[in-house]
């Protein structure tokens, strides 16, 4: 059986639709929540005849990677995130890029030479690579209302795949690469008036009105650390909210917290756009960080870890 296991937001997922429009492939689903990349332990050593992984960082899947190139399992790697050491195993083929201005749709893109950059671009879009994405759209001659709807549906797709747990999602994420691998065009979602395009966009404006009330719990030219409640719609925006935030002010860094129901935080880490490096470096000094240059994450930071990381971020980027 193969296997393709894959982050569940928008880069994660558009990545695969890319692969899958050009090689169909019955396979085996293993996805999750966006903050759920320990995922290659789910796949069935006995099962697995090979495996495709997109999005989810090597360097946290070390062990279930070495189990499965020890077993002889063909594994074909992409990805962008923090990789540790890569296996030289003539059963490994990685594709690992940690440019702060890539992603792995872009790199899916890259390897299928541009078979599907439409998907490409409203990957990079959802993953707030907002140059790269212009890039290549302008690359291949996409109009400016193309290009509009295909930054929204990114953000869409990456605002769907945020959640404490799968029942925060309007969509597993499963399901809703089911949903648009349907789709050898991502623009016939706009016509489609019943597609999940426009579910997707009634939820993310309902959800991010009530954002706009965020807590400051600090805030200087440098860093802006913002608080949202535990509600399932904050735990919907805390990655998308991140970004519009980068958007509006890209010299200064942000951390989203979203208040957990154990009293520690789930917190989003977004680099300046102006200066896309080091949330990786900042998040890593707690126990449960991990991401990229760019963009990172605490999966459980303590409340009384809270001051110490807003004084690890600011004193990062003063």
């Amino acid at each position: 059986m193969h296997y393709d296991v894959f982050n569940g937001d928008a880069d994660g997922i558009l990545a695969l639709v890319q692969l899958r429009l050009t090689d169909p492939k019955e396979s085996q689903l293993i996805t999750g929540v966006k903050r759920d990349i320990s995922l290659l332990k789910r796949v069935d050593l006995e099962q697995a005849s090979s495996v495709t992984v997109l999005d989810i960082s090597m360097e946290k899947n070390q062990e279930a990677l070495s189990s499965l190139l020890d077993n002889k399992v063909p594994v074909f790697y992409v990805d962008h995130h923090r990789s540790g050491e890569i296996s030289a195993s003539e059963y490994l083929s990685a594709n690992i890029d940690l440019d702060a201005n890539t992603c792995t749709s872009l790199l899916v893109n890259e390897y299928l030479n541009g078979a599907h950059y439409l998907w490409a671009i409203a990957a990079a879009f959802g993953d707030n690579m907002t140059a790269s994405a212009i890039a290549l759209a302008e690359k291949h001659q996409v109009n400016e209302d193309d290009q509009r709807f295909l930054k929204d549906l990114g953000i869409y797709v990456n605002y769907n795949g945020y959640g404490r747990t799968v029942d925060d999602l309007h969509f597993r994420s499963e399901a809703l690469y089911r949903l648009l691998v349907k789709y050898a065009n991502p623009l016939e979602l706009r016509e489609d008036k019943s597609s999940v395009f426009y579910q997707l966009e009634a939820a993310y404006q309902q959800d991010m009105a009530k954002a706009a009330d965020a807590q400051v719990h600090f805030s200087t030219p440098v860093a802006k650390v913002l608080e949202l409640p535990d509600e399932a719609w904050a735990r919907r925006v805390s990655g998308v909210y991140g970004n519009q935030l980068a958007n509006e002010a890209p010299d200064t860094a942000h951390g989203v917290l979203t208040l957990n129901a154990d009293a520690t935080y789930t917190v989003s880490v977004r680099a300046p756009l102006n200066n896309k490096q080091g949330a990786d470096k900042v998040v890593c000094q707690f126990e449960t960080g991990g991401g990229r240059a760019a963009a990172a994450g605490i999966n459980a930071l303590a409340e009384n870890e809270l001051q110490r990381f807003i004084d690890t971020l600011a004193s990062y980027y003063s």
